[in-house]
């Protein structure tokens, strides 16, 4: 029997495991994938309180290694069911079931991708899905923002700081974003809007060196060099298996506020996957940190 089950093996779960650990209480990290979530993937890491700058596959291990240390359980297992019996979790995994005290949904977000050949090939080499983590790297030069809500448009004020000239790329005349948020970047003279264009690849081996599109008006391809290209397309939560047990958003996203509490006693979202409006490592840890100690309070209450 598990006091703590955490369904997530990334910053905000193992920071939750950590905690959960500190405070003595059993505690076990489901992850079906990789430990250390999406930052695993990123070369550097230049935006976390305390650390200058780090791999984010050592700042995974090293998070991991903290939580093992302290005792954390981990089982590597993807989780497709949480149910109740008589008070008692069961998290069921496709190989068995385990029975816990409390939970800690900890899965996090997939990116969207643009769904052309060299994007995935060339992340952390010039693709990049979050501009305040990799801004700072293209600092005085050249990039592409693709989207039209306000993650896009926000993403291309934030790189306006840092780079010599910001195309945003749009699919569509009219941005799905705050008209606040357009004309503020109408504003700033290295910010160019091209609109009516879709990407048809990313041009460069292993460096991106441009970015190719096509221009939906005029039916032709073009080019633009540039040596950044980030994708602000959506991000898409990884909680269908919970619907019915907590209650989602009309996105997806579990709904939770900063006590990051569910709609079901016991149960609790930290990180990407809950309801927020900041998505970042710190966001995640402090989540991680304050879901593991409403466990407690839970657990003890009980």
């Amino acid at each position: 029997m598990f006091d703590i089950a955490i369904i997530g093996g990334g910053t905000a779960g193992l920071t939750a495991a950590i905690y959960g650990q500190r405070a003595g209480k059993r505690t076990v990290v489901f992850e079906g994938l990789n430990f250390g979530g999406q930052i695993v993937n990123s070369p550097n890491v230049e935006n976390y309180p305390g650390l200058e700058s780090i791999s984010g596959s050592q700042y995974s291990m090293n998070l991991l290694n903290q939580a093992l240390k302290l005792g954390t359980e981990t089982i590597s297992e993807k989780v497709k069911e949480i149910r109740e019996e008589e008070g008692i979790k069961i998290i069921v995994t496709e190989a068995k079931e385990y029975p816990c005290k409390s939970v800690i949904i900890a899965t996090g977000v997939a990116h969207r991708h643009l769904g052309i050949e060299k994007e995935d090939k060339l992340v952390g080499s010039g693709v990049s899905y979050c501009a305040t983590c990799d801004g700072a790297f293209f600092r005085g030069r050249d990039v592409a923002v693709i989207g039209g809500g306000n993650t896009a448009l926000q993403d291309a004020a934030f790189l306006a700081n840092y780079c010599n000239k910001v195309y945003v790329v749009h699919r569509r005349e009219e941005f799905r974003g705050e008209s606040r948020l357009v004309n503020a970047l109408k504003e700033k003279e290295n910010v160019e809007f091209v609109l009516n264009a879709v990407v048809k690849d990313i041009i460069g081996e292993f460096m991106v060196e441009g970015v190719l599109l096509h221009d939906k008006k005029e039916e032709k391809d073009f080019q633009i060099p540039v040596a950044g290209v980030f994708v602000a397309i959506g991000q898409i939560p990884q909680n269908e298996i919970f619907d019915g047990v907590v209650k989602l958003d009309e996105y997806g996203f579990i709904l939770a506020s900063e006590d990051c509490m569910t709609s079901h006693s016991g149960i609790f979202a930290a990180g990407d996957c809950r309801t927020k409006e900041v998505r970042q490592l710190t966001t995640a840890a402090a989540d991680g940190s304050v879901a593991a100690l409403e466990a407690c309070k839970y657990l003890d209450a009980k």
